[in-house]
């Protein structure tokens, strides 16, 4: 039988809290074992039960003792934790500082509450690509801020998906990486799929994103693809593209 995922909720926001609560009030697999709208009681809680819990998920704003110091804290005492951070903020010292303090996952508020449960879900799958934002140094919170102000909306399936696969080729040690032959079947293997479909929800994202994206943003990332007629990238420039852009922002890191 498989295990249940425990979860201690924190965010200051009674409704989304509430929502929470009911949304995963009959999942199977995911257990709301406790919630909190204080930081202080929060942390006493997870200080207190370490063994009640699998997972974290809490906001950054919170009264008493904000999101990132509840990290500081459990980071000090060597807790071996999943989190995900719930933030309305994507400034670069509360991402960075999250990721320091071992960050699985940074969502955008607003969220989807379907989007956080595949999330979840992602973070304890055993064929899962085994903690991403440990192994590439929070590369993937990196995708998300990008996507969310490229527009994209995380409820949709190609979010999903795009974030996947500009994860996979940005992983990748080939030179030259097939989208249509490798990183489709990839993601329509994980998610139980098809590639045509895993093509088609990434197209609609795309299409979205040149509705709603900052066309500054746009122009900074994929240059001569933007046009006075804002004609979009393929697929497969869109990701390969928002790739290459990461690896070479490692590099300048690096340096």
């Amino acid at each position: 039988m498989e295990k249940t995922i425990n979860v201690v909720f924190i965010d200051d926001n009674e409704v989304v809290t509430g929502s929470v609560k009911k949304y995963f009030s009959s999942n199977a697999k995911i257990n709301v074992v406790e919630s909190f709208t204080d930081g202080k009681e929060g942390l006493e809680y997870l200080i207190n039960n370490p063994d009640s819990y699998d997972l974290i998920i809490l906001d950054i704003l919170l009264p008493q003792i904000d999101g990132l110091k509840i990290l500081e804290e459990l980071d000090s005492k060597k807790y071996d934790k999943k989190i995900i951070i719930l933030s309305s903020y994507k400034d670069d010292y509360t991402i960075k500082k999250a990721q320091t303090l071992k960050a699985d996952y940074f969502m955008l508020k607003p969220f989807d509450l379907s989007s956080l449960e595949s999330r979840i879900e992602d973070i304890f799958k055993k064929d899962s690509l085994k903690s991403i934002v440990k192994q590439t140094d929070g590369i993937e919170i990196e995708v998300s801020v990008l996507l969310h102000d490229l527009g994209i909306p995380s409820h949709v399936r190609g979010y999903q998906y795009i974030r996947e696969g500009i994860l996979l080729i940005y992983e990748s040690s080939n030179v030259v990486t097939l989208v249509t032959k490798q990183i489709y079947p990839e993601i329509a293997t994980k998610y139980q799929t098809t590639t045509s479909r895993v093509e088609r929800a990434i197209r609609h994202a795309i299409e979205i994103s040149w509705l709603r994206g900052d066309l500054k943003l746009m122009e900074k990332i994929f240059g001569n693809s933007i046009d006075f007629e804002r004609s979009k990238p393929t697929n497969s420039e869109f990701l390969t593209t928002i790739a290459d852009r990461l690896r070479l922002h490692k590099k300048e890191m690096v340096v």
